[in-house]
């Protein structure tokens, strides 16, 4: 006989004690498993937080929905294995170490490279497991003992290798672009990597005084939301179709405040209901001004250097300024010389670094870039064909879009922390490189002289694209990797579809010549109860853990899941946190009472029951069961999360609760008994996913249990 479960459930006390007994019994490690001879993997890698990461309510649902998978595949028989890790979040990670430097008065060029990576592996080996610990209150039973970091040794040979296999076919190659800058971090990023805030600001109206006058037209009139840049102009543009500036095309203007003369050119790319039709091209400072001068054949004046002030040949008035400050100055200027047609406000979307806020410069910059041609058709006849598929389907237009418009992704980055570039340069040839995963011994281009490896890393997301196979063991032909690949799920948010899922599919498809997981998942994004985004700056964020604290993990898990219907977008609601409290108590006392009457007698539950005899509240609660089940299983194999956990909650508090321990109360034989026995234990085992805590807690007091936990029960068919 059992002990008799407790008047009450304390999630606290419970929660931490279930946890500490599920690690010890290592059965969150695939290969530490009971299981049939042959029994098919099935695994999912967690998408890896940044190191720097606190645990946010994007963070838990994920980790929910992932761990209900998992939870609910281990019951079934699979060799189930669910990788946690992190990544080592380049710029982010090296924005808060210097931002922690910069409190004692030190920067990272008073520290110098080497000391600087030392802070951030010293910061990184106190902080970096932090939200690691966190997903364990949450309840993720991933295996631990398989925990990655995109900066373990072996990993960096897994980008090193995939590098090499880019290079080796041509396809990375130094170029100078204009590229997305940050002044502040010193280094490029990618368009995915910007945020766009819409900002109030101005359309100036420019003069631009013809060379020779059209008639009565003394100049070309052009609107810009920069008139800075306008000191790097090399030509003023007009649509090839606009009537109003057809006897302008091919004529010349001065530029103001240089008095260089620069062409009026035709161009089918422009926009002739912008402005006044007319754009000011500046290449230096545009990426589609600098396709218009490719295809012109325009010179690039670079008037804003990397630090974001004004350069030498912005002119002495303006040399040096910041930009801000030379606008101003421009548009006096321009105020004197009475250039200044009118001033309009305009409101836009103004890019900015992802981490530091920083406006963003384009600028010219010597890069490496990655061509994407073959790379993106791969991944498009991955999901076309089916190998791979989004849910909801809705998403693959935003992956689709992406891949069909794609450019040459710049892969390289102007920062310390991170994957050092195999690349070496010529100290003979400077214009030349190679590449080599080793220090080279000698000199591939001269024969002669030391090489010296570039300081450039690689984008993040290079590394982070490699996560489900080189954290398998890839490049090695590793047992983890012939056993575990492809995985099977990803469960990821939308705003990284392009950064991350696209990258992964084609890296895996290139490399390893497999799709990386057979379905995307797109969980459904958790805004504040207004409708705001959810952050710690606007006072709108919630956290995880308070609910944890408050509520119970089983209670914050089961009501952030039930409110994962249809819609993708999801007002928080704390009131379904406190539903799951209640439904966990529900859970709790429903058996403590089945308990109670169980207990009185031994109670053995048949591996094929056939039961004879049986009462209608029988019949109909054995009939529910097995239609809760197989529907249950159908949710969960078309990922429908809320639907699972609104019908178990009607199974359980209205079909068990309400109508057949009620029924049962007034029965007193050993079948009804057997079968409340039967109904609580299958119920247990079909909340399991979704309430891991409370059922482990209540399944280890069941006189009738025949495995060590619940969570390696059989799964009811």
């Amino acid at each position: 006989m059992s002990k008799e479960l407790s008047k009450t459930y304390n999630p606290e006390e419970n929660e931490k004690k279930i946890y500490r007994k599920w690690e010890k019994s290592g059965f969150f490690n695939p290969n530490k498993l009971k299981l049939k001879k042959n029994s098919k993997p099935y695994t999912i890698t967690i998408p890896p937080p940044n190191v720097t990461g606190e645990l946010h309510m994007g963070h838990a649902m994920n980790a929910f929905i992932q761990d209900a998978l998992i939870r609910w595949k281990r019951m079934q028989g699979y060799k189930t294995l669910w990788l946690p890790g992190t990544d080592h979040a380049g710029i982010a990670t090296q924005n808060v170490v210097e931002k922690n430097l910069k409190k004692q008065g030190l920067t990272r060029h008073k520290l110098g490279k080497k000391k600087l990576l030392k802070e951030i592996w010293v910061w990184k080996d106190k902080y970096g497991n932090l939200i690691l610990e966190q997903l364990k209150r949450l309840g993720c039973s991933c295996d631990w003992s398989r925990t990655a970091f995109t900066m373990d040794p072996d990993y960096q040979k897994a980008v090193k290798a995939a590098f090499l296999h880019f290079y080796n076919k041509g396809w990375i190659y130094q170029g100078k672009r204009v590229v997305n800058w940050c002044p502040r971090c010193q280094t490029s990023l990618s368009d995915l990597e910007l945020e766009h805030k819409e900002e109030k600001s101005h359309l100036w109206y420019i003069k631009y005084p013809l060379v020779k006058p059209i008639g009565t037209k003394k100049h070309i009139t052009v609107a810009t939301t920069r008139p800075e840049t306008m000191l790097g102009d090399t030509a003023v543009a007009v649509h090839p179709n606009d009537k109003r500036y057809k006897k302008f095309i091919g004529q010349k203007v001065i530029l103001p405040l240089t008095n260089r003369e620069i062409p009026i050119i035709a161009d089918s790319i422009l926009d002739p209901e912008f402005g006044t039709g007319a754009l000011k091209v500046t290449p230096a400072h545009s990426m589609i001004d600098a396709e218009i001068a490719e295809k012109h054949n325009l010179p690039a004046i670079q008037v804003i250097s990397d630090k974001g002030r004004m350069t030498k040949k912005a002119g002495h008035k303006f040399a040096s300024l910041t930009v801000l400050d030379a606008r101003e100055k421009v548009i006096k200027e321009l105020k004197k010389k009475k250039l200044l047609e009118k001033t309009k406000d305009y409101t836009h979307q103004i890019p900015r670094c992802y981490r530091c806020d920083s406006a963003i410069e384009p600028l010219i910059s010597p890069q490496w870039f990655l061509k994407m041609d073959n790379l993106a058709n791969q991944a498009i006849k991955a999901v076309k064909s089916n190998k791979i598929k989004f849910h909801p389907k809705r998403w693959e237009k935003v992956y689709f879009d992406w891949l069909k418009n794609i450019k040459d992704w710049c892969i390289s980055r102007q920062i310390w922390w991170g994957h050092q570039l195999p690349i070496w340069q010529c100290q003979n040839k400077k214009t030349e490189y190679f590449a080599s995963d080793k220090t080279p011994k000698e000199c591939s281009v001269c024969n002669k002289c030391k090489p010296e490896q570039i300081e450039d890393v690689l984008d993040t997301w290079f590394s982070s694209a490699l996560w489900p196979f080189a954290t398998l063991g890839w490049p090695k032909q590793t047992k983890d990797l012939k056993e575990f690949y492809p995985t099977n799920t990803l469960s990821t948010a939308r705003d990284i579809i392009n950064l991350w899922v696209a990258r992964m599919i084609f890296s895996s498809t290139e490399l390893i010549e497999k799709t990386p997981f057979q379905d995307v998942i797109i969980h459904a994004t958790i805004f504040a109860k207004n409708g705001q985004k959810m952050s710690k700056s606007l006072g709108t964020g919630v956290d995880p853990l308070d609910l944890i604290e408050q509520y119970g993990s089983d209670a914050t898990r089961f009501g952030m899941l039930y409110q994962a219907l249809i819609n993708q977008d999801i007002l928080f609601s704390e009131e379904n946190i406190l539903m799951g409290k209640k439904f966990a108590n529900k859970v709790w006392n429903a058996s403590r009472f089945a308990l109670m009457q169980i207990n009185k007698e031994k109670i053995k539950i048949p591996d094929n029951p056939n039961w004879k005899k049986t009462t209608k509240a029988d019949k109909k609660i054995l009939k529910q069961l097995n239609i809760t089940t197989k529907k249950l299983d159908s949710y969960l194999e078309t990922f429908q999360f809320g639907k699972a956990t609104h019908l178990l909650y009607d199974f359980f508090w209205h079909d068990f609760c309400d109508k057949y321990i009620e029924s049962a109360k007034k029965q007193d034989n050993a079948q009804t008994k057997q079968i409340l026995a039967y109904v609580l234990l299958n119920s247990l085992k079909l909340l399991h996913p979704f309430m891991p805590f409370v059922t482990e807690s209540i399944y280890q007091q069941l006189p009738f249990k025949e495995k060590e936990f619940l969570m390696i029960e059989n799964w009811p068919k």
